[in-house]
């Protein structure tokens, strides 16, 4: 078994079938836009999709969710006996994500062994979640991959390399004469176009000593300044709760294998796609917040008198904008305890929707904040951007940042569902 913890994998890919209909893009974005997924149902048809092998999470809480994941599950399997999916064995995939905004995302798709991963707060694995988990997010999951025979990632991981000396060479001429071409395809709804190249043994070999080097204890504690401190190698840049999913799964299956299965059992493994925080291409987005069946001016005391010192307007702290009907104002939380005002922010939002009840949604864009929060009940809370460079040192040092800190890209950009794995 190989020491690093993410390697080639048995991957299927789609066969015969129109690929801008099959792909469809990660089950948590437009939760608060219903319109979107109904849009894409109308598209694909009874063409075949993945939209029919995933659950959007706008309706994880809908009535009819056990017969849909049933019905999710009785699809999987109906594809892998009509050979809709074909296996290419220990691959990696080479990506080029050409985005809507004509930049270009590079990506390698392989397996990460989830036996050397947490989503614990301050745990010291390779991989390692960098926004807290809500494990109640979890089981509804669960019930979704549990059965399934395939799994399907939207999930991306980052790698710190700095250089360019992992992803970024397999872009060029010679590197590109050695791959086979395995598909390239156009996106819908605004998702750019995505074409995948397969690896040759000897440019697998040549990935794995790179990340081998790049996980090396003594390299590790110089760049970092991090003596004493583990190694982080992998960090969630999205699809933290499916891969926390994939975990908690792995562990309860575990439980009821012999020893020597464990080490080989496909569950133990998950599809991801590796891309270097430092791709060109690659923007941190704030992500904003909605909260939808509140009382918008009893929220906003409630938040004032929640922190001391805390005012409307600008000043010296945290500087949090608010939308509420149309209007944008701002609150300051002086000399605040969380490092970001994402941290000040929802750890009272957390606290008031417990006690208050109401239904919170994660946004991207602040058009969509302008829209939602024109609905009544309803306010809106503008978070900035923060900086990738911070991203692997404060996950080392100070733990997961506060769930849903960071998006990478736009929602149109996220990963579109294309390959799938064996995991039964």
């Amino acid at each position: 078994m190989s020491k690093i913890a993410f390697s080639p994998a048995d991957i299927l890919l789609p066969f015969d079938c129109g690929l801008t209909k099959w792909a469809v893009v990660a089950c948590d974005q437009y939760t608060s836009q219903p319109e979107y997924w109904e849009r894409v149902d109308q598209f694909v048809g009874d063409a075949p999709s993945t939209l029919r092998l995933i659950l959007p999470e706008s309706k994880l809480e809908s009535d009819n969710v056990e017969e849909e994941i049933k019905k999710i599950n009785e699809t999987m399997e109906q594809y892998l006996e009509e050979e809709r999916l074909r296996p290419i064995e220990n691959s990696f995939i080479f990506l080029e994500r050409k985005l809507h905004n004509g930049k270009t995302r590079l990506g390698l798709v392989g397996k990460l062994d989830l036996e050397q991963y947490s989503y614990e707060k301050g745990s010291g694995t390779p991989i390692r979640a960098t926004e807290g988990t809500v494990l109640s997010r979890i089981p509804p999951r669960m019930k979704v991959r549990k059965n399934a025979p395939i799994e399907l990632p939207h999930i991306m991981v980052l790698i710190d390399d700095p250089d360019k000396q992992i992803i970024e060479p397999l872009q060029s001429k010679e590197n590109r004469k050695k791959m086979q071409m395995l598909y390239s395809a156009t996106l819908m709804e605004q998702g750019g176009r995505v074409s995948g190249y397969r690896l040759d043994q000897k440019q697998n070999d040549e990935v794995m000593d790179k990340l081998t080097k790049l996980a090396d204890p003594q390299r590790f504690a110089q760049f970092y300044h991090a003596e004493g401190k583990p190694v982080l190698t992998f960090a969630m840049g999205d699809g933290n709760h499916s891969l926390a999913t994939a975990k908690a799964c792995w562990e309860e299956l575990k439980a009821t294998l012999p020893e020597a299965e464990r080490e080989t059992h496909p569950a133990r493994y998950a599809l991801v796609e590796l891309v270097n925080l430092h791709d060109d291409s690659l923007e941190f987005e704030a992500i904003h917040r909605v909260l939808f069946d509140v009382d918008p001016q009893k929220l906003l005391d409630d938040f004032l008198a929640a922190y001391p010192g805390a005012h409307y307007g600008e000043g010296e702290g945290h500087v949090i904008t608010y939308v509420h009907n149309g209007e944008k104002g701002v609150v300051t939380v002086p000399n605040p305890t969380a490092q970001l005002a994402v941290g000040t922010l929802q750890s009272f939002l957390d606290r008031y929707l417990e006690e208050n009840g109401g239904k919170i949604d994660y946004i991207h864009g602040e058009d969509v904040v302008d829209q939602l929060t024109a609905q009544p009940n309803s306010i809106g809370f503008l978070l900035p951007s923060m900086g990738k460079d911070q991203l692997f040192p404060t996950v080392i040092f100070d733990g997961a940042l506060p769930r849903k800190t960071f998006s990478m890209g736009e929602a149109h950009d996220k990963r579109f569902y294309l390959e799938a794995r064996k995991i039964k």
